[in-house]
């Protein structure tokens, strides 16, 4: 009888830490919930970063900052350093700039020796505070921007290029698919976008 309690005692606990095994660890083909991205992607704050090329004693003074401040004075800022030389930019390192402060102010010369001051008003060119960027909305990785806030904090680039002042920008943008085939770690872009030119 003592045996037969402590058997059936045991079949008891049995079932028991197997329920309790599959309600803590569901099964991996259990069906997961991924938030649907909101579009359109928009951004409250933004990173900068201030670049000069051909210049003699260029200035950029932006948030409160200057971006170049060991190119003021006469300071000769060379040719870029190769054709391909924006793609090596990667993203603006000066981060969590509330959207926005007074335009950005820049003097410099040009290689002729003639000098130049603009204010580029970085929050006119991105009034509509859209993320900009080249992926298709149904390329983008499912769950990447969930929810209607802020969906990231995009670079905004200020170049100054002899007599010529390019504004870009760049957003980091998970995809579903690979953009290199067979490279695990190519499932996103970080496409580089014209946003203003003028040239003095």
């Amino acid at each position: 009888m003592r045996h037969t309690r402590l058997a059936s005692c045991a079949l008891f606990l049995f079932a028991l830490t197997g329920c309790l095994t599959a309600m803590a660890f569901p099964s991996e083909t259990s069906t997961k919930h991924v938030a649907p991205n909101h579009f359109p992607l928009k951004f409250k704050r933004h990173d900068f970063r201030a670049y000069c090329y051909n210049t003699i004693g260029c200035e950029v003074i932006y948030a409160d900052n200057n971006f170049t401040r060991l190119r003021s004075g006469d300071v000769v800022s060379p040719p870029p350093p190769s054709a391909d030389y924006r793609e090596k930019w990667g993203f603006a390192s000066y981060g969590g700039i509330p959207n926005f402060p007074r335009p950005a102010h820049v003097r410099w010369k040009s290689m002729d020796g003639v000098p130049h001051e603009a204010d580029v008003d970085i929050g006119a060119i991105f009034k509509d505070e859209l993320v900009r960027y080249s992926v298709a909305n149904e390329e983008i990785r499912e769950g990447a921007f969930p929810g209607p806030g802020p969906a990231t904090d995009p670079s905004i680039f200020l170049e100054v290029n002899d007599r010529t002042i390019n504004v870009f920008t760049k957003a980091f943008i998970p995809t579903k698919k690979e953009q290199i085939p067979g490279n695990k770690y190519s499932d996103s872009r970080e496409d580089l976008i014209l946003a203003w030119t003028r040239t003095y």
